[in-house]
Parts: structure tokens; sequence; C-alpha cells
């Protein structure tokens, strides 16, 4: 059994979950991850397929998915799902919502704008995140963030770089079936998700509502503190940076097999290399915020992944491939802040409402980001300083936390987190 420390308001007794369950939990959210992953980032792959198809140029792609992924501001109604009907049937709404999306991809877009809307369908699920409350709420303190950088690292197994060269060189079918595929994944996890159990967290907040102690909430509407709208403030802003560089990385493709001849065959080898140091990248990452904080790991992922980004603008012949390693390396040493911290911050009552109004305003960058990158590409063609510009962004994170200081949560319970930030 575990509780909070001395000092603390709250004497909330949370039971512990067996190294069994905790064992199914890291494995079975870790596989949502990878279909989440999966289908955010396949695009990078993809991209040169889906001009070729709908005959559109590399910025146009970009102002549509601007106009089309601002439907993503909507996250904030399936996040708040998980306060509502708790973190089990949103899980299963969010695998169900992914695969769909695949299928849609497969079978229902004629044209551009119909791959659009499949698309914007998929990438409105994985902006949630959902698949890191559950972990989060089960973890013990000490080693939540490693636990949750395990499910992120589990959600980095390249099958974005072994996928396409088996189904399009090897078995001969559509690129369409690099999104598809997601599909026939979901069943398997469909079978697994019948054995999840609600959090325990999440069943002390429900019957404290069933007994009148505990306010019943519409999407935190009523309950949502001046707390948790700075803390929503500095997470969607740290969030918005992250994911506004995304949007650069996601042309990483583009960037080897179009401006610089790569074959299919050849960019996933790089990219198989990339991600299995991303995969690196989480786990250390994890490691170092239990141990040093979280706030010196962002800021140095964050220097890292500048300096490599300038290094892919202008690194010539072998540089080239080199450059693209540490770049996955630090994109997911940085991101594992992200899916540690933001769901550790806000109290449990409202954790998905807090973390759905995060990623709907962190969600600006779906429209600033493919704005930005269709502009930094009229302009720089060749792409070298493209990579600069996206190097600029990520140090906007290191701004926001010198500047706003935001609370440390390095071996805290989750009750505990609540009443200490500041």
């Amino acid at each position: 059994m575990s509780s909070i420390s001395q000092g603390v308001k709250p004497s909330v007794v949370i039971k512990t979950r067996s190294r069994n369950y905790l064992l199914y939990m890291v494995i079975f959210m870790g596989l949502v991850a990878i279909m989440d992953q999966y289908l955010s980032t396949i695009k990078t792959t993809a991209l040169p397929y889906i001009l070729e198809e709908y005959q559109v140029s590399a910025s146009q792609f970009s102002y549509l998915e601007a106009a089309y992924l601002a439907f993503t501001f909507l996250i904030f109604l399936l996040n708040g799902l998980t306060d509502i009907i708790g973190r089990k049937l949103s899980i299963l709404i969010l695998i169900v919502i992914m695969g769909l999306a695949s299928f849609g991809v497969l079978y229902f877009t004629p044209s551009i704008h119909w791959f659009m809307i499949m698309y914007t369908l998929a990438i409105f699920a994985t902006v949630s995140n959902m698949w890191t409350i559950p972990v989060s709420e089960e973890s013990p303190a000490d080693k939540r963030a490693k636990y949750v950088a395990v499910v992120y690292i589990i959600g980095l197994i390249p099958l974005q770089a072994l996928l396409p060269p088996l189904l399009i060189n090897t078995l001969g079918l559509s690129w369409k079936w690099m999104y598809g595929i997601m599909f026939i994944f979901m069943v398997p996890l469909l079978i697994m998700w019948a054995f999840m159990k609600e959090t325990n967290r999440f069943e002390v907040i429900q019957s404290e509502r069933n007994n009148g102690s505990r306010k019943n909430h519409f999407f935190g509407l009523g309950v949502i503190d001046r707390k948790d709208v700075r803390y929503i403030l500095i997470s969607a802003s740290i969030w918005f940076a992250w994911l506004t560089y995304q949007f650069f990385y996601f042309w990483a493709g583009y960037y080897f097999m179009n401006i610089h001849g790569y074959t299919l065959g050849q960019w996933s080898t790089v990219l198989l290399i990339t991600l299995i140091f991303a995969m690196i990248g989480g786990y250390l990452s994890g490691w170092i915020m239990d141990r040093i904080g979280r706030k010196p790991a962002l800021i140095a992922g964050c220097v890292g992944l500048a300096m490599v980004l300038v290094l892919m603008g202008f690194g010539q012949g072998f540089m080239l491939p080199i450059s693209a390693v540490p770049m996955g390396f630090f994109t997911s040493f940085t991101y594992t802040w992200i899916v540690v911290y933001i769901p550790e911050v806000f109290p449990t009552e409202r954790r998905g409402a807090c973390m759905g109004w995060t990623t709907t305003v962190a969600r600006a960058s779906y429209v600033i980001g493919p704005l930005l990158t269709g502009y930094v590409l009229s302009l720089f063609p060749t792409m070298e300083w493209f990579w600069v510009v996206g190097a600029g962004v990520i140090l906007i994170p290191i701004v926001i936390v010198l500047f706003l200081n935001p609370t440390e949560t390095k071996k805290q319970e989750l009750e505990e987190i609540e009443f200490a930030r500041s």
C-alpha cells in the first residue's frame, strides 16, 4: 500500500497493483503507443507517394494540412472522456478511431481531400496521448518516469521503417497499405483491452463522486483552478513548440528521397537506425528524469536537438545519414518529458480534462506548423535553412522553463504533486 508523504493535505491510500498487472499494462499501453506513433509518423515515408498520387506540391500539402488539422482543436472532447466514462472505455474508443481511420485511408481516399479527412481522423486520435494516463496513475512514484518512458519506447519499435519496404517492394501493395496495416494491428489490441482494469485512482474519484463528497464535472468546467490553468499554459506552450518542430521532422523522408536521391530502401535503413536510437533516447530521458529531474532533462534534450538540426541542414555525403541518427535520439529524448510530465502534473479527478485542454491549446501547432513549414519550404526549396529554422523552434521550451519555472515532480506521488504545485 502507498500513501502520500507527511505534510501534504490528503490522506488518500492507493492500492498497489501486482507486478504482473503492471507488466501487462506497460506492454498493452506500449502497443497502443506503437499504433499512435506509427500513424503519427508514417507520413515521413508516405509523403513522396502522397504528393505523386494526388499531384500536389510540398508546400500545397502543408497548407492543406494546416486547414484540415484545425479539427484537432476539438481534442479536449476525446481527452475529457477519460474523466467522464473512465480510462478503460476511453482507451477502447481511442483504439477504434485509429483502426477505422487506417481502414478509411486504404479504401476511401480517391482524392486528396478524402485522404486528408481520413488522415485528420487518425491524427485526431494520436494527439490525445491518452495512453500515458493509465500507466502514470498505476506506476509507483519513484519509477513513474521510467515506466512511462518504457511505454513510449515500445511505441518507438520501428515499424515505420520495417513495414513500407515489405508492403510495397516485397508484396507489391499500394502505398496506402502503409496506413491500412494498422487496421489489422487493431485486432489483437481489442483482445488485450478486455483484460484491462480501471485505474485505482479513477475508482477512488468515482467512489467519491457517487457518495457526494466530490463534484462531478463536464470536461473540467467548474473544477479547474488557477494552478491548473497555469500548468495548462506552461505544458501547452512547450508541447506547441515540440509539435511545431515535429512538422519539420516529418519532411526528413522527402529531404532524403526527393532532395538527395535516396531510394525507399536506403531511406528506410536510415530511418530504422534513427528509430533504434530514438528508443535509446527515450529510455535515457526517463532514467535521467527519475534521478536528476524533469527540467534538466528537457533543457539538455532541446540543446542537443537544435545542434543536430543545424548539422542536418548543412551536412553533406556521409554526414547526412549520420546527422539523422542523433536527430531521432534527441527527438525522442525531448518528447519523453511531454509524455511523463504533462499527465503527472494535473490532479487525478480532472487529469483527462486538463490534458484535453492542454492538447487543445497545443494543437495551434497543427495550423502554425504546416503553415510555417510550407512557407519555409517555399523560401528554401533545397532545405538547408529549413532545418535551421526548426532548430530555432525547438529552443523555445528552454525559454519557457527558465522564465516560468514549473514545479519539479521527480519521485513525488501524484497526490503530492497536486498540492505542491507553485
